[in-house]
């Protein structure tokens, strides 16, 4: 081994690694498949020689061996401190023997190994050519004298827990093994190394410049002079430069070149003096000043071309224009030795004072937080499920993506080039646990800079990628400002990003951010900011709106603000993935605790907008609707004016790739659609016709309002022509609330508790308080608030009846105490109707004290058989008072089963809004609910406290019953499992609650 135990010594980052590139060499042998291996206790122990099969790619934690799944949010999963690791440290040997194609003989041979967590060791048919840290980050070793003519032994060992794990301590799953495909490359021997493309654009021209850096290397230590390189843009004249030579011959004035006598008597170290000293010389001298620079300071094998290519389009993540780029490396006989094609977009990226300009646009970032994960495999995705996801996100009308917390695969950052993101390219680095110490610690600061410039290094020709990224939570120090010198160095054209600098001072940390990237901040603080007289970079949150369980309220009220206050520009959604674990793909996804991993952080890693097999959350059509390519600048009464107009959302692109349609929406149900035409460019207005005989049905007390549709006009390459992208709905009128009514009907019947025996009804309506803690609730208030508040627990007492002389009617008085000591009083007024029907007033009075209440409303459940449910309010999908941006009021109709969101942790969920009327249906047999106001409804076969003391959705089991819970008030969702809680206004305060509602 180069160096004893290089997992516990952080100051060395690699040995034997060749230089990180951007380069793709598609003639590769493919190591990926079935390979030997052997797990064990740590990289010290003695091979046991008792090999298994194990799949490459993929991590050995979700392959059935000894060590499984750990899920740590900030805490280390073991109490040692840096750079020391646990003894018992899991390391794999991975075997795989090869014979190199007949064809590749005299050629440069390359081992390339895309992922090992976290520390990689190489041998190579006995002999060990290196190592490698940064688990998502390729390490590649060249092979020149090692193989054989026939097979060869490839052993790659894993050590899973080093130095680096304490800078690696993201909030994810703790894994091990080879996680990205492993393969040789090869290459001529002498060949291109490397080429940094940067393709800038003018938006006052529309004029795009290539310039090209093309670095050229052989497997001799110098290349022979003659060789030159050629690079063709698309349809422009390729452009070709010679390598300057690599023999070190000074710089000499050259008397063809320089024909004036004086020059040639020229004092040229003087002028090289007085030209860095700012004195304007002669044309003539300045340019062999500038020679004089470029021979003494030349990099050997490098090249410098510039393409002019005049107009074009650039690239943007609404219309992502890609140009081929072909670079060539010419032989001294003219010969074709290598190349490589580059996809390039013309783009400028820059931050002008607190904007963001892309192409001289400021634009929305409507992002969300991305890790390489799979449920199967731990964080092992191909090409097909790549696609698939960036094309789903681009279906919701998600724009940005921010790498958290390290560079993703390098065929995700392909795809974004194709499909039209705004990337975060975001470094390896995370030191949570350590972060008050490590950014400062000299040990890791080759770390810090290694992995940042790699990354760069990798990831630097795509277009996709906007701002650089530092890394995540790790403090702030001397070892981040290395790494931002390094960045701010080789790549002047992107801004940089790092939270941990501004993290207790939005005002600085200048040196390490161009953004101001907040973490759950509450709207009055980005408000605060953007007004402040000495704001002066953009504010876009790196994390907000934590996804976890029923949550993301408020998202829209953040863009509201964003949207009317200069300075802000969005943030990237925490995050996309529940992270829950299923090796065996039965459909029962685990989190932390599952495995017996301890120390472990529970269900925290279950907090995405989507569930783990990539089904949305319901929250994913709350951000498809605020991130509507256009909006409704009308209003009710414009609509009711015939009046209809949209706006253009888009920054760069015109109406023409969308398609619209819209439908009338009335009480008893939805229009035919109707095609609409709309024209507006970017930003602009489209004034939309529509039907006279709309306009008459706008003033008709059946229409609800006109819901809109927005889908792709033509096939792309997320989306197949007419793909739905938002739905709109604008509403003239809430439906009509309607209790049912009529003279008294027969007598009615109370039990001895004073409450309504009904043959549908296996349990009487009864006040409730509670519900089943959203993740939300449950980790902002714990045994506090809400469970402090004992509305868990309540005990009624009735205190009197009070009979019409008929018995058709009852006055109810009755108290709810909570184990707390609250007493709340309520008193129902009951009456039979004589259609069968009951009518019912309700008067609840809580008392101060209790300020802040999960829900007020009844609950009550259904004999067997209700399978089914229409209601007339908001739908289709799950909707909450501060997160209903996406309910559409309309008539709606599912199973009970479908009105359900399994969340993973069970809690409250699939509740619907505004809901005036509601009717449930057992075959032929229904029960009509009809409301004062509208209410939040929800149906289950599952209580509350089914749900409460159930560790994992697909542990519940059903119920016959079919329970009913109607809210005359219901709490908001917030994201206080991490940020602001449910803002005042979605809030339950004490006071009178009075509704009245009907049951036939």
């Amino acid at each position: 081994m180069p160096f004893p135990k290089p997992w516990l010594s952080p100051e060395l980052v690699s040995a034997g690694r060749a230089p990180m590139h951007a380069l793709e060499h598609p003639e590769q042998l493919l190591l990926d498949g079935l390979w030997d291996f052997e797990l064990l206790d740590s990289p010290e122990a003695e091979p046991t020689g008792q090999w298994r099969q194990i799949r490459v790619p993929g991590a050995w934690t979700m392959q059935g061996t000894a060590d499984l799944p750990q899920y740590t949010n900030i805490q280390m999963p073991f109490p040692q401190s840096p750079p020391e690791v646990p003894a018992r440290n899991p390391t794999g040997r991975y075997r795989k023997n090869f014979t190199v194609p007949e064809a590749w003989r005299g050629q440069r041979l390359v081992l390339h190994v895309g992922a090992a967590e976290s520390v990689l060791l190489v041998s190579v048919n006995g002999q060990q050519i290196g190592f490698s840290k940064d688990s998502h980050l390729a390490a590649e070793f060249e092979l020149d004298g090692l193989l054989n003519d026939g097979e060869n032994e490839l052993l790659l060992t894993v050590v899973k827990f080093s130095d680096a794990s304490f800078i690696e301590d993201q909030d994810q799953w703790w894994h091990g093994g080879l996680t990205r495909s492993v393969y040789l490359y090869r290459t001529p021997p002498n060949y291109l190394q490397d080429v940094a493309a940067v393709a800038d654009f003018d938006p006052l021209t529309g004029d795009g410049t290539l310039e090209l850096t093309v670095t050229v290397a052989g497997t001799d230590a110098q290349l022979p002079d003659g060789y030159r390189v050629r690079a063709t843009l698309a349809n422009q004249a390729p452009v070709e430069a010679e390598l300057p030579s690599q023999q070190r011959k000074g710089f000499v004035l050259d008397p063809e070149t320089v024909p004036d006598a004086a020059l040639g008597d020229l004092d040229l170290p003087a002028a090289v003096y007085l030209s860095a000293a700012g004195i304007e010389l002669d044309d003539r001298v300045e340019e062999l000043v500038q020679g004089y620079h470029r021979a003494t300071w030349r990099k050997p094998g490098e090249v410098q071309l510039r393409i002019q290519p005049g107009q074009v389009q650039p690239w943007s993540a609404e219309l992502p224009q890609l140009y081929r780029l072909l670079v060539q490396l010419i032989d001294p006989e003219g010969q074709l030795t290598d190349e490589t094609w580059i996809d390039v977009g013309f783009r400028r990226v820059a931050v002008d004072g607190r904007d963001l300009l892309v192409n001289g646009q400021r634009v929305w970032i409507q992002g969300v937080n991305r890790h390489d994960f799979d449920p199967h495999t731990g964080r092992t995705l191909d090409r097909e499920q790549l696609h698939q996801q960036l094309a789903q996100l681009k279906r919701f009308n998600i724009n940005a993506i921010r790498t958290s917390h390290y560079p993703n695969d390098p065929v995700f950052l392909e795809l974004a080039d194709r499909f039209g993101f705004y990337v975060i390219d975001e470094a390896n680095i995370e030191s949570h646990d350590w972060a008050r110490s490590i950014c400062d610690n000299p040990r890791y600061l080759g770390a810090f800079v290694d992995r940042v410039s790699r990354m760069i290094l990798r990831d630097k020709n795509h277009p996709s990628v906007i701002i650089w990224s530092l890394g995540n939570e790790s403090g702030s120090g001397a070892n981040h400002d290395a790494a931002a010198g390094w960045a701010r160095g080789y790549d002047p054209h992107r801004p940089l990003h790092y939270e941990g600098a501004i993290n207790a001072d939005w005002h600085s940390g200048h040196r390490q951010t161009d953004i101001v990237a907040p973490m759950y901040p509450p709207i009055q603080a980005i408000v605060a900011y953007a007004q402040h007289p000495a704001a002066d970079r953009p504010l876009i949150m790196c994390e907000y709106q934590h996804a976890m369980g029923n949550s993301n309220g408020s998202l829209d009220d953040y863009w509201r603000a964003i949207r009317s206050t200069p300075g802000l520009q969005g943030g990237f959604i925490w995050e996309l993935w529940d992270h829950g674990l299923d090796s065996e793909a039965t459909g029962q996804y685990r989190y932390g605790g599952d495995f017996g991993d301890t120390p472990n952080d529970g269900n925290f890693c279950i907090d995405g907008l989507l569930f783990p097999d990539g089904t949305p959350h319901p929250a994913m059509h709350e951000v498809r609707r605020i991130f509507s390519p256009v909006e409704f600048e009308s209003t009710a009464n414009d609509l009711r004016r015939g009046i209809l107009r949209l706006r253009n959302m888009q920054h760069f692109a015109d109406l023409t790739g969308l398609a619209f349609s819209a439908c009338l929406v009335r009480v008893d149900g939805e229009g035919d659609p109707l095609a609409l035409a709309a024209a507006a460019g970017p930003g602009g207005i489209a004034d939309v016709v529509l039907p006279d005989s709309w306009t008459e049905a706008f003033g008709s007390a059946q229409t609800i309002g006109l819901r809109l549709t927005v889908c792709t006009a033509g096939d792309l390459l997320w989306a197949t022509a007419g793909t739905e992208l938002a739905q709109l709905q604008l509403t003239v009128r809430e439906p009509a609330s309607v209790v049912a009514s009529g003279g008294p009907g027969q007598a009615l019947e109370l039990d001895a508790e004073g409450l309504l025996r009904h043959p549908l009804l296996s349990s009487a309506p009864v006040l409730n308080f509670w519900r089943a803690p959203t993740d939300n609730d449950r980790l902002r208030f714990g045994g506090e608030a809400f469970g402090g508040s004992g509305l868990d627990a309540v005990q009624r007492d009735l205190e009197q009846v009070r009979w019409s002389a008929d018995r058709s009617a009852a006055v109810v008085s009755s108290s709810y105490r909570t184990s707390t000591g609250f007493t709340i009083r309520h008193r129902q007024e009951i009456r039979s109707l004589l259609d069968g029907g009951v009518a019912i007033e309700e008067t609840v009075e809580i008392p101060a004290g209790l300020e802040d209440l999960p829900r007020v409303g009844i609950m009550l459940a259904l004999v067997p058989g209700f399978e089914y449910v229409e209601w007339l309010g908001e739908g289709p999908h799950e909707s909450y008072p501060d997160r209903r941006a996406a309910a559409m009021p309309g008539r709606w109709r599912s199973s009970v089963a479908g009105l359900q969101v399994p969340y993973l942790r069970p809690q409250e969920n699939g509740g619907r809004g505004r809901v005036h009327e509601l009717d449930l249906s057992a075959g032929e047999t229904s029960l009509q609910l009809r409301f004062d106001r509208g209410m939040q409804f929800s149906a289950a076969h599952f209580r509350t406290e089914d749900l409460v003391q159930t560790r994992h959705s697909w542990e519940l089991a059903a119920r016959p019953e079919t329970f009913v819970y109607l809210d005359v008030v219901h709490r908001g969702l917030g994201t206080a499992s991490v940020g602001p809680d449910v803002l005042p206004e979605y809030r339950i305060p004490s006071g009178t609650y009075s509704w009245a509602w009907s049951i036939r």
